[in-house]
């Protein structure tokens, strides 16, 4: 138990014990009979304190050691109601745990030798408890038993383990755990949490938002699959801490009560439009140049819908790419009058000349106007940067045009059927629609919470799009925010400062892209922090399909929180960090000697020794993350300290914030989209009543 030992071994039995019991019963005997022990008073009662105290000591560290055996039997759940979870201005809380160093490799190590099984364990009753509560589950009467055996509770000796799984020696190997704290300055350098399904990245992912909602930073949440308890915990959270006015979501699977967002609508330069679309296209191989085509028509089209005042959208852009004319025309008739008042006129003229049969055969598909049109512009030198765009999409043969765009229109067309058009294409002139309109600016000035809810098990595709098309608009937005604060422009502005933007990315690997490197590497200068949770390593570079830019990815996680997972590969991202260090084993010898001499009286020699050898090991291995106990992790932080964390599982249970289930949230969003975008319909019903 004491450093002063080169081996500490707790695997044994607690034979402190047997002291403690000798001197306790000296000591007692000491106090109260002292004339038993031939005593005078004083000595006795001197005596007796100090047997007493020293029998106290024995039975702590007797203690100690049964405690450490019996949570390497059965490690004692560890949950967290919401309202007492922790939350500080200057730290993040991350669970419970301790420090990682070598005396737990040591300690974890020495769990594995055969010798000490029957203190890991649990014992032939809880095996025959196992066996008997599924033997005797439809036999009658001893149904009932069974039922017993299968009981969680303090009163039942038999009771079976938590459903964690993994080795809870993994975390049992330190009996004084302390609440573990990140300082919230090592967030800007962006947090990677890695775990298989089910084993707890979504609560911590709640921990986490919970302690951004209540600390007050605008709290974006993106989920691509839809998690019902993830949105409810969120909801919940924003409305405990006051914000609930200040709560939108998105929601691709429930648009009936989601906002309203177009995901091209807001930018810094107007290529960041095509930039947005054409990064959904593959770029590998004959693609690459379709891609290319594709971008080049897509930024034609959004510079004339921006010069003509309108507000680019996905229906829009596949409006005219598969008829471009009708543009053309709009955006003459905005040009050509600053040169020529009776430019039309004129066009007119020409149209009633036209000879089919001298036509280019690019042109023959074309309207007459049209026509006439190219061959005014052409005859009178005219020129405008956007007007010529547009000519030369228009000068395509019609056919080859829709070749060589064919790859833009099937995700075009996802992104715009059905209902989820109405959220990614928002009418803005729709005044009878409650629901809002976002963008990031607003959500950031006005320090909202907002949860994305991609439903990414519906269509991958859709999700995909609108997921890098908000993250390219989120990068555009932090380079603003950098150069010029989030006032820019308002009535009164502050100086420029930076907000707190805490993004959570849960199943990140189905929404990153080229735009995810720059929020990374660039916006944490904006005050953007990214925490982002996927299940291996390899549904990153599957999803990017470049290995290097996969570490160019996670070179820009500055912490890590690791899981259990099933992966070698992503395991190793973690241990290939560590340190070694030494470990010791002992190791029994035992001899013996012949005597070589016939006149000495000694006729063999026997020695048995315990030596002390000393191998260098990593700090722990990847299979000890891949046998991690459910809501439990290894954590990198803070410049590679290694710590060993505990996840407080959530307890939901009398949480009156906590919607019932998601009609619970709609009725509530309902509620607030009217009163807040059609105020005076409360105000008219009050009259009424």
């Amino acid at each position: 138990m004491s450093n002063r030992y080169p081996i500490e071994i707790l695997l044994r039995p607690p034979v402190e014990l047997w002291s403690a019991f000798v001197a306790g019963a000296t000591g007692l005997t000491a106090l109260l009979a002292p004339w038993a022990l031939m005593m005078t008073p004083s000595v006795a009662y001197l005596s007796a304190a100090i047997l007493l105290t020293a029998a106290a000591f024995r039975t702590i560290e007797a203690g100690r050691v049964l405690r450490y055996q019996r949570n390497l039997r059965k490690l004692p759940t560890y949950s967290l109601s919401a309202e007492k979870i922790p939350v500080s201005q200057r730290k993040l809380f991350l669970g419970r745990g301790f420090r990682w160093t070598q005396k737990h490799t040591q300690r974890l190590r020495d769990t594995i030798r055969p010798s000490v099984q029957a203190y890991i364990d649990p014992g032939h009753l809880h095996h025959w408890a196992r066996r008997k509560e599924v033997e005797w589950e439809q036999t009658f009467l001893l149904k009932y038993p069974a039922r017993f055996l299968r009981e969680r509770a303090w009163w039942n000796p038999l009771a079976p383990l938590p459903p964690v799984g993994g080795k809870p020696q993994l975390h049992a190997v330190e009996l004084d755990e302390q609440d573990v704290w990140m300082d919230l300055g090592e967030r800007v350098g962006h947090t990677l949490v890695l775990g298989t399904t089910r084993v707890g990245k979504t609560r911590l992912a709640e921990l986490l938002i919970t302690q951004d909602i209540r600390r007050g930073d605008v709290v974006i949440v993106f989920d691509p699959k839809g998690d019902a308890d993830l949105l409810r915990r969120a909801y919940a959270e924003a409305k405990r801490a006051g914000r609930e006015d200040q709560f939108y979501m998105f929601h691709l699977g429930h648009p009936e009560i989601s906002a309203r967002y177009n995901a091209i609508g807001n930018f810094s330069r107007i290529t960041e439009v095509a930039t947005r679309i054409a990064n959904q296209l593959p770029n590998e191989g004959n693609s690459a140049a379709f891609r290319e085509f594709a971008w080049r028509f897509t930024n034609i089209i959004a510079r004339a819908l921006v010069a003509l005042g309108r507000r680019p959208d996905y229906q829009q852009i596949t409006r005219w790419i598969t008829n471009i004319e009708p543009l053309f025309i709009d955006y003459c008739r905005h040009w050509l009058p600053s040169i020529d008042k009776e430019w039309e006129s004129k066009v007119q003229a020409r149209e009633q000349n036209i000879n089919e049969k001298t036509l280019p055969f690019a042109l023959k598909n074309r309207s007459r106007f049209v026509i006439a049109l190219l061959s005014y512009i052409k005859d009178n030198g005219l020129y405008d940067p956007v007007a010529d765009g547009l000519r030369s999409a228009v000068e395509y043969d019609k056919t080859y045009f829709d070749k060589i765009v064919a790859s833009l229109l099937p995700l075009m067309e996802k992104l715009i059927s059905g209902k989820n058009a109405e959220l990614i294409s928002p009418n803005y002139f729709d005044l009878d629609d409650p629901r809002p309109i976002f963008d990031w600016q607003q959500i950031i000035r006005k320090q909202a919470v907002i949860y994305i809810g991609l439903d990414a098990l519906s269509d991958t595709t859709v999700a995909g799009a609108v997921g890098n098309s908000m993250f390219a608009d989120l990068v555009s937005v932090a380079g603003h925010i950098y150069k010029h604060g989030i006032d820019e422009g308002l009535p009164g502005a502050r100086e420029p400062g930076m907000p707190t933007i805490s993004i959570h990315a849960d199943e990140f690997n189905e929404l990153i892209g080229d735009e995810f490197v720059p929020l990374l590497n660039k916006a944490g200068g904006a005050g953007f922090q990214v925490t982002a949770y996927t299940q291996t390593w390899s549904d990153v570079e599957a999803r990017i399909g470049n290995r290097a830019k996969a570490g160019q990815v996670a070179g820009n996680f500055n912490t890590m929180v690791m899981l259990r997972v099933k992966e070698l590969e992503t395991a190793e991202m973690l241990t290939a960090q560590l340190p070694m260090v030494e470990i010791y084993s002992l190791m029994q010898v035992s001899g013996t000697n012949d005597s070589a001499d016939p006149t000495s009286s000694v006729d063999f020699t026997s020695r048995n020794e315990d030596r002390i050898s000393v191998t260098e090991t990593p700090l722990f291995g990847p299979a000890d993350i891949i046998a991690l106990p459910k809501g439990q992790a290894f954590a990198l932080i803070e410049g590679g300290q290694v710590w060993k964390l505990r996840i407080p599982l959530p307890d939901s249970r009398d949480d009156p914030e906590m919607p019932d289930d998601l009609q619970g949230v709609a009725t509530e969003m309902a509620r607030r989209y009217t009163t807040n975008d059609h105020w005076w319909l409360d105000i008219n019903h009050g009259q009424r009543s």
